[in-house]
C-alpha cells in the first residue's frame, strides 16, 4: 500500500448525511475484484441522468471539483453494506481524504485498509470546514497527518484524533498484510522456539 504523505488539494462539499455504500457505488459494479477502474462510477446515480449524461448539478461535475482529493460530507458516511469497493471508487477517482462528523464502522475501517484517511470532526468544525470548500476552485485543505491538522485557505487550523496504530499504518503504507510481514522476524523466531520447545507439533 502506498504511503500517505501531507498533501493540499481541492475539497469537495457534499453536506449531505447518511451517504450509503450504495450512493457511494451502486450495487451492479459490484462484480469486479478489480481495485481500478471504479472511479467513474463514483457516486452514478447522482452524477449522470438515466441516459449517461452528466448533472451538471452534482459536484463532482462542476469544474473547480472535477478533480477533488477531499470530501468534505454530512454525519454517517458510508453506512449501508459493507461493501470495500466504495473505497476503492473513491481511491480510483482521487480521494484521499473524507472529512465528516462520524463514519460507518466498517466503511471507516476500509479506508485505511486503502490508504484514504478519514477525518473526525466537530459539526462545528464540519461547518467550517464546509464553508472552505464552497470555493470553488479556491477550496483547498491541508491535510498533514503527522501533526494531525487540517489548514484551510486562509491559514485557520484545526487538529484531529487519530488512532496510533491506524496512523502509522497509513505513513508507513502498511495494510494487514504489511503490518504482519513487518513482523516476520518476531514471527519466525516464535515458530523456531516453538518448534525447539515442541517438536511434535
Amino acid at each position: 500500500m502506498e504511503k500517505f504523505g501531507n498533501f493540499t488539494g481541492v475539497a469537495a462539499p457534499m453536506p449531505i448525511i447518511n451517504i450509503d455504500t450504495d450512493m457511494i457505488i451502486p450495487k451492479q459494479y459490484l462484480k469486479t475484484i478489480k481495485r481500478t477502474g471504479l472511479g467513474t462510477a463514483l457516486f452514478s446515480e447522482m452524477r449522470y441522468h438515466e441516459d449517461g449524461s452528466e448533472n451538471p448539478d452534482f459536484v463532482l461535475n462542476k469544474t473547480a471539483y472535477r478533480e477533488a482529493n477531499i470530501l468534505v460530507a454530512g454525519d454517517n458516511f458510508g453506512c449501508g453494506s459493507s461493501r470495500e469497493h466504495a473505497p476503492w471508487a473513491l481511491k480510483d477517482f482521487g480521494v484521499r481524504c473524507v472529512i465528516s462528523t462520524s463514519f460507518a464502522d466498517i466503511f471507516y475501517n476500509n479506508c485505511f485498509k486503502n490508504a484514504i484517511l478519514p477525518i473526525v470532526v466537530t459539526p462545528e468544525q464540519l461547518e467550517a470546514l464546509l464553508d472552505d470548500a464552497e470555493r470553488g476552485s479556491n477550496a483547498t485543505l491541508s491535510i498533514d497527518l503527522e501533526a494531525q491538522t487540517i489548514s484551510g485557505p486562509d491559514g485557520g487550523t484545526i487538529t484531529f484524533d487519530i488512532d496510533p496504530a491506524r496512523k502509522n499504518a497509513l505513513l508507513e503504507g502498511l495494510d494487514d498484510i504489511g503490518l504482519t510481514l513487518a513482523k516476520a522476524k518476531s514471527i519466525d523466531g516464535f515458530e523456531a522456539g516453538m518448534s525447539n520447545e515442541r517438536p511434535w507439533i
